[in-house]
């Protein structure tokens, strides 16, 4: 079944896939929406426009609403993560 994301950034995801983080690798399936978290630390990645962001201290069952492409190695101690497109 295709993914077809809502213009709309409030709509629900259609899929989910767990995430490796890499430096090298963009994710796979594309840009996602969001990101959960299922175990605490930091998360760095490159947001849709490019830029590199680490949020620092995320909690256990967060969920982080920002569009990304890549989840980086370098700088992200979270583990369990799941993208959400």
């Amino acid at each position: 079944m295709a993914k077809s994301l809502s213009a709309d950034n409030t709509a629900p995801g259609v899929d989910a896939r767990a995430v490796t983080p890499s430096d090298g690798a963009a994710l796979v399936g594309g840009q996602c929406r969001a990101f959960y978290i299922g175990g605490a630390g930091d998360l760095s990645i490159v947001t849709a426009s490019g830029n590199i962001v680490t949020f620092v201290g995320v909690t256990v069952g967060t969920i982080l609403p920002v569009a990304a492409t890549f989840v980086r190695a370098t700088g992200t101690t979270a583990t369990n993560i799941v993208a959400i497109w």
